[in-house]
């Protein structure tokens, strides 16, 4: 018995070091790039699953490592925060985000060693299948209900990119969601084939289905990126302000902002562009103090009543009032929709607070231009959204974002996410923001950076239109909704005749 006890211990703790590095090595993945860390971090994620604490440590080490970009937003003291509980206050929210990561995957753990799985966690290798595919879409699921939530979240189905977009050619058909449940079914499979080698098991014809499974899918992926759905051209300028947010709103920066959108749109104008992009927040009062030379698409705020909405307001040539808008639906917590506290004087961790949330729908049709799919901030983490857009008549994606003060790493993870956008819906997708990435990326999924990173500056592009609607765009989630009903429907008939 004794015996017994200690070979479960030694197990417990074996686990929960595979939990800690397998949360080291996802997080170094999202963070810094590089899909084999990724793989190593799934792979490890599956060997300790069995006991849950190891799933807490693993959720909670990747979220920290990989969102601890947060940690940049201190000093908090431009937005009101007292400096002695700034730097308290940023490590609380990096912590917060870094629990809430560990709660969620450490009850996934949990919820998959209910007695329901029993049979098929420890049966034959093709009942261990049907559990981690049933497990792997719950995963997957989850992510997509993240996407809607307040949370940004940067997980499994969108760390295929950069480095293998032919793999992420299969959003096309399942979206992120499916995305995230192959990362996981590819990391259990490493898992399961180093698992037979060390236990001198027959591993060769598990590793060989694999390796044929992965190759079929990267030919997949491959043949539906390469799919042309162009159906129109337009020149479109982009202007990376390159503006602290600190400084945004200082007299300084406002005596000279007329001038300087002045100055870019008449640049823009020289390029031949059909209208000028400018990153959120650029506006502050929902007005140009000039006629503008040519159609702009400009983030900025504006009153609908007595709230105040961030918003993409597009320009008329010609007018000094915006003629349409879109508002920021999805808002960051702790910050746009927290209220101020008086003895803090604190309006939340955007620099302006007091945001309220628009409608729930993406398609800005406008007059000048051709009808847009838009995403404001981390609203491009959510697919899903952009996608109805997309079926609802915009024919290209437009993601604006202020992603300053935080550094490269965020630019990096965002670009990642907008690289996913395009390729789920097979739109032509523009990136601008206030220090970067501004980029376009085209609907197979390749990258062309327009402006380097903290640096501000105009540039033209060509962006290709597209009025046809990927599979993912027609029926969202539903293909892995039923994939779900259908194998626990199977699983509880198999239990039945048991």
């Amino acid at each position: 018995m004794l015996a017994a006890r200690m070979t479960i211990k030694r197990a417990q703790y074996l686990a929960w070091i595979a939990g800690v590095f397998g949360g080291i090595f996802t997080g170094i993945g999202f963070s810094q790039g590089g899909l084999i860390f990724t793989f190593l971090g799934t792979a490890l994620l599956w060997s300790s699953k069995e006991f849950p604490i190891a799933g807490f440590l693993w959720g909670g080490i990747v979220i920290l490592l990989s969102h601890s970009w947060l940690l940049f937003l201190h000093p908090l003291t431009w937005i009101g925060v007292p400096e002695a509980f700034s730097l308290p206050l940023t490590i609380l929210i990096w912590l917060f985000c870094g629990l809430f990561g560990a709660v969620l995957v450490g009850g996934w753990s949990f919820f998959g060693e209910i007695n329901f799985f029993e049979k098929y966690r420890k049966g034959s290798l093709k009942n261990q299948f049907s559990y981690v595919f049933v497990l792997s879409i719950i995963w997957g699921l989850g992510e997509a209900l993240l996407a809607k939530s307040p949370f940004f979240w940067f997980g499994l189905g969108s760390a295929f990119l950069p480095d293998d977009r032919y793999l992420a050619g299969l959003a096309r058909w399942f979206g992120e969601g499916g995305l995230a449940s192959l990362q996981l079914l590819i990391g259990w499979w490493i898992w399961k084939t180093l698992f037979f080698v060390r236990k001198r098991l027959p591993w060769f014809r598990l590793f060989s289905w694999g390796i044929l499974l992965v190759f079929a899918s990267h030919c997949f992926g491959m043949i539906l990126l390469s799919n042309d759905n162009s159906s129109g051209v337009n020149r479109v300028a982009v202007w990376q302000t390159n503006i602290p947010t600190r400084e945004k709103f200082s007299d300084y920066r406002l005596a000279i902002l007329p001038t300087s959108i002045r100055d870019a749109l008449d640049n823009a104008k020289k390029l031949k562009a059909d209208w000028m992009v400018a990153p959120e927040g650029t506006i502050p009062n929902s007005k140009l103090s000039f006629p503008t030379p040519i159609p702009l698409l400009s983030g900025g705020f504006r009153w609908v009543g007595k709230e105040q909405r961030s918003s993409l307001l597009a320009f008329n040539k010609g007018n000094t009032h915006f003629s349409k808008a879109i508002d920021k639906h999805r808002l960051v917590p702790l910050g746009e929709w927290i209220p101020s506290f008086d003895w803090l004087n604190f309006n939340g961790l955007s620099f302006v607070g007091g945001i309220h949330p628009g409608n729930s729908s993406r398609l800005l049709s406008w007059q000048e231009g051709a009808p847009v799919s838009v995403a404001i901030c981390y609203e491009i983490s959510d697919g899903n959204a952009l996608s109805r857009a997309n079926l609802e008549g915009a024919q290209w994606i437009l993601a604006i974002a202020n992603l300053d003060p935080y550094p490269i790493a965020l630019q990096r993870q965002y670009l990642a996410l907008a690289q996913l956008r395009s390729i789920e819906s097979a739109r032509d997708l523009i990136s601008v923001a206030n220090t970067g990435p501004t980029a376009i990326i085209s609907s197979n999924g390749n990258i062309e950076s327009l402006i380097p990173a903290f640096n501000e500056g105009v540039s033209a592009v060509d962006i290709h239109l597209s009025t046809k609607s990927s599979i993912y765009s027609r029926f969202g989630e539903l293909p892995l909704i039923l994939a779900l009903i259908i194998s626990f429907w199977n699983m509880g008939r198999s239990s039945l005749k048991d």
